[in-house]
C-alpha cells in the first residue's frame, strides 16, 4: 500500500521501479523519461521492482525454450578459464555482472574499459575476467558510487544478420502490458526514441485476454523481420510473454532480439525486472536477489520490514502510515525544509522496528535532525515512545529529535519520554514541529560548517 501511494505521489510517468538507477530503456520509451522526480525536486529511484543479473535472466529465458547463446558464470578468473575452455568456441563474450546500464561504455576500477569484452581463447578470457571481478564498475547509471562486480557471464559470440529491439512492460496509459518493438537493436533504445520516434513500435496487449498470434506477428511485421522468420519471432515473443506474467515481472527487455546467421531468432540479452508485491509467490526468483548491487540501505529496511525511501534532504522522517507520511514531508517542504527519506513503519510497527528505523535514518550521513510523525490508530504510541528512546540511547544519538504523537495511549507515551531524562522535543502540533525540525536542522548545519559543537538543553 505505502509503495502504491507514493507511486502515485511522486511519480511523473511512471521504474515501474523500475529498476536500478533508472527504470528502465523500455520505461524510458513509453513515457518519455526514467527516474522519478519528487515534488521537492530530488531524482530519485523508485524501488518497485527487483533486478537480476542478466546470466539469471538468461536462464529463465532458456527454460522457457527461448533460444540463448550457450553461456555459464563464472565467480573466479580460473572459472572463467573453465568455462571458456568448455565452450570449446574461440570467440567469447566476456560480461561483467554489473545491474546498470551501460555495462558496455563503463570503465572498471584499474582502467578497463568497458564491461563487455570479446575474447578469442580460454586465457585470453581468463585475463579479462581477472580485471573485472572484484572491481568497480563506473557508467552514467552507477555514478561515482560505481557497482561491485563479483561474477562475469560467459558466453559463445554469435553472428547476427539483423538486430532488432524487444521489449514488454506494464504501461500504465494502456491499462496493461505492452509490446514494444524496433528494427533499431542493439543501441542504446533511448536515443532511437528521441532521434526517430517512428522506429518503435507498440502492441497493447489485453492482460485478461492474454496474447493473441496475429498480435505477435503483426509486430514482427512492423519490426522488420523477414516474412520467412515472422512465425518464429512471434513465438518467441509469445513465449517471453508468458515468462512475464509466469514471474509477475514488470519489464522484459531483449536488446538484442537477432536474425543469427544460422537463420534463427535468437536473444542476445535479456534484462528482467519483477514486482516486489509479488515476491510472496515468486520465491524461486526473489532468492536470486543480489544485495551487493542495491543500496545498503534498502537491504536494511528489507530486512526490518520497513517501507523506506531515500531522499537528497537533511530532515530525517519516521512516520506511520504512507498518507501521513507524505503529508510530514510536505509539510517539511513548506517550513523551508528538505526531507532525507520516507519511511513508514506501518500499523503494526514493534520497538525493534522502530529501533531499526532510527538506525536506518541516522545511516544517511546528510541527516541533521529528525520529525518523528505518529498518529496511533493501530499502532500505539507508548510503542513508539519505547522505540524512540532506545534508539537514542543504543545509537547514542547526538541529532535534535522532534517528536509529535497523538492517538491511542499517548499520555502514557509522553510520560515516558518525560522519565527517560533524554533530550527529545515534544510538540503536540505538527504545524509547530514541522518549523522547529527545520529550525533545527539550520543551526546543525550551520554550527557543522562552522566546526562548532551544538548541544542542546529542553527547556524547564
Amino acid at each position: 500500500m505505502a509503495a502504491s501511494m507514493i507511486c502515485s505521489r511522486l511519480s511523473v510517468g511512471l521504474k515501474t521501479k523500475g529498476a536500478r538507477t533508472a527504470l528502465s530503456s523500455a520505461a524510458k520509451v513509453l513515457h518519455g523519461g526514467c527516474g522519478l522526480f519528487n515534488s521537492y525536486g530530488f531524482q530519485i529511484q523508485q524501488k518497485r521492482s527487483l533486478s537480476l543479473h542478466e546470466y539469471l535472466s538468461m536462464e529463465l529465458l532458456q527454460e522457457a525454450g527461448i533460444s540463448v547463446p550457450k553461456g555459464l558464470v563464472a565467480k573466479t578468473p580460473e572459472e572463467a578459464y573453465a568455462i571458456a575452455k568448455e565452450i570449446g568456441s574461440k570467440d567469447l563474450v566476456v560480461k561483467a555482472q554489473v545491474l546498470a546500464g551501460g555495462r558496455g561504455k563503463g570503465t572498471f576500477e584499474g582502467g578497463l574499459k568497458g564491461g563487455v569484452k570479446i575474447v578469442f581463447s580460454p586465457e585470453e578470457a581468463k585475463d579479462i575476467s581477472s580485471r573485472m571481478i572484484g572491481k568497480k564498475l563506473f557508467t552514467k547509471q552507477t555514478g561515482e558510487k560505481g557497482r561491485i562486480c563479483n561474477h562475469v557471464f560467459i558466453c559463445e559470440r554469435r553472428y547476427p544478420r539483423r538486430e532488432y529491439y524487444f521489449a514488454i512492460a506494464m504501461e500504465r496509459s494502456f491499462q496493461g502490458p505492452v509490446l514494444v518493438g524496433s528494427s533499431q537493436g542493439g543501441v542504446n533504445i533511448e536515443d532511437v526514441a528521441a532521434e526517430n520516434p517512428d522506429a518503435i513500435v507498440k502492441e497493447p496487449i489485453d492482460i485478461v485476454e492474454g496474447i493473441k498470434k496475429e498480435q505477435a506477428v503483426r509486430l514482427a511485421q512492423k519490426m522488420g523481420f523477414p516474412p520467412n522468420l515472422l512465425d518464429e519471432a512471434a513465438e518467441c515473443m509469445i513465449k517471453l510473454y508468458n515468462l512475464f506474467m509466469k514471474y509477475d515481472a514488470t519489464m522484459v527487455e531483449i536488446n538484442p532480439m537477432v536474425e543469427d546467421s544460422s537463420g534463427i531468432v535468437m536473444c542476445m540479452d535479456a534484462k528482467i525486472n519483477f514486482d516486489t508485491n509479488a515476491g510472496y509467490r515468486q520465491q524461486k526468483v526473489f532468492d536470486l536477489r543480489d544485495w551487493t548491487q542495491e543500496d545498503e540501505r534498502d537491504e536494511q529496511a528489507a530486512k526490518a520490514d520497513l517501507n523506506y525511501i531515500g531522499l537528497d534532504g537533511n530532515i530525517g522522517c519516521l512516520v506511520n502510515g504512507a498518507g501521513l507520511a507524505m503529508a510530514t514531508m510536505d509539510i517539511i517542504k513548506l517550513h523551508g525544509g528538505t526531507p532525507a527519506n520516507f519511511l513508514d513503519v506501518g500499523g503494526g510497527a514493534t520497538v525493534q522496528q522502530v529501533t531499526e528505523a532510527f538506525r536506518l535514518i541516522t545511516s544517511d550521513k546528510k541527516v541533521q535532525a529528525i520529525l518523528v510523525n505518529i498518529f496511533g490508530g493501530i499502532m500505539r504510541c507508548d510503542v513508539i515512545a519505547q522505540g524512540i528512546i532506545m534508539a537514542v540511547k543504543d545509537l547514542e544519538l547526538r541529532i535534535p529529535i522532534v517528536v509529535r504523537l497523538q492517538g491511542t495511549r499517548v499520555d502514557d507515551a509522553k510520560a515516558l519520554i518525560t522519565d527517560s531524562g533524554l533530550k527529545i522535543l515534544a510538540c503536540d502540533d505538527l504545524d509547530e514541529a514541522a518549523k522547529m525540525v527545520v529550525k533545527l536542522s539550520e543551526i546543525v548545519t550551520l554550527a557543522k560548517q562552522a566546526q562548532v559543537d551544538v548541544k542542546f538543553q529542553l527547556p524547564i
